[in-house]
């Protein structure tokens, strides 16, 4: 992560672009939070920010003369709801490929008076219901949106979509409600997740037990299968291995143990008795 000193913005490259505007290159920086651009002494009519990692369009100066600002591939999530008082003079926004998701997150958008350019391709706010009619009716000196000149019949949808506060508000609720396929896990993947058995370490006995199960393998499937199970030194819970008596995982043996015990406790009083009969008759003296 690159800060956003007065060095960097004056070692930077600045130039006459192809419209002849006045611009500054801080393009593949890694820099995160906007900061110092206040030692631009608002010289630039277009500054590109764009291949950074900046999360929140704010903290900006007073820059009358700035016009173009270019933030494509960032992470913008956030944009200071008062952007539009430091920045008067901004015609165009390109926000391609950031992570705006949810539709009043553009809202602040609206304080810009100038406003007429702006791209939020490849922004997960895209693929919400009413996307476009929604920016275009917040926007209203907008005449170009994602690229595509914004129409006369658009601009009416959308005055008549949103003509109710009620409407735009339960719209907003719902963008709110809305969730991408990459922010919750698939319902099969977690299933798939609960259904894969859980594997335990071995005990030095079930190791021992597993070398003798290769050795009294019949068949090279069987071989292969505790082989991989002695290598990864991990035994799945639902491999048996022949001869072991203790058996392949913590409940089985947790559960012999119970039924030794209770076993044992029934046992023990005939023991006593068989004892007591079998005890050595002294021998009878001549």
């Amino acid at each position: 992560m690159v800060k956003l000193t007065a060095d960097l913005i004056w070692k930077s490259p600045h130039f006459f672009n192809a419209l002849k505007e006045r611009e500054l290159d801080l393009r593949g920086n890694k820099i995160a939070v906007m900061e110092n651009l206040g030692a631009t002494e608002d010289q630039f009519d277009t500054i590109d920010l764009s291949d950074n990692e900046i999360v929140k369009l704010d903290n900006f100066p007073y820059l009358n003369r700035l016009g173009t600002l270019l933030i494509n591939n960032n992470r913008v999530t956030r944009i200071n709801p008062n952007i539009g008082e430091f920045l008067p003079k901004l015609h165009t926004l390109v926000l391609t490929n950031n992570r705006l998701v949810n539709l009043v997150e553009i809202d602040p958008l609206s304080s810009l008076p100038k406003l007429e350019f702006l791209s939020l391709l490849d922004n997960n706010i895209t693929k919400k219901p009413n996307y476009r009619l929604y920016v275009i009716y917040k926007l209203k000196s907008l005449r170009v949106l994602d690229f595509k000149k914004v129409k006369v019949k658009e601009r009416l949808e959308a005055e008549n979509l949103f003509a109710s506060k009620e409407v735009e508000e339960e719209m907003k609720k719902e963008s709110a409600k809305t969730f991408t396929p990459e922010e919750v896990p698939k319902v099969s993947e977690v299933a798939q997740e609960e259904q894969m058995p859980k594997v335990v370490a071995p005990t030095p006995e079930q190791i021992l037990a597993i070398k003798a199960a290769i050795v009294n393998s019949q068949t090279l499937e069987e071989v292969a299968r505790l082989e991989k199970a002695l290598k990864t030194g991990q035994l799945p819970a639902d491999l048996k291995i022949p001869g072991d008596d203790t058996g392949a995982n913590v409940t089985g043996k947790d559960e012999k143990k119970v039924s030794d015990s209770q076993n044992k406790s029934n046992v023990e009083p005939n023991n006593v008795e068989e004892q007591k009969n079998e005890e050595p008759v002294p021998m009878e003296q001549e």
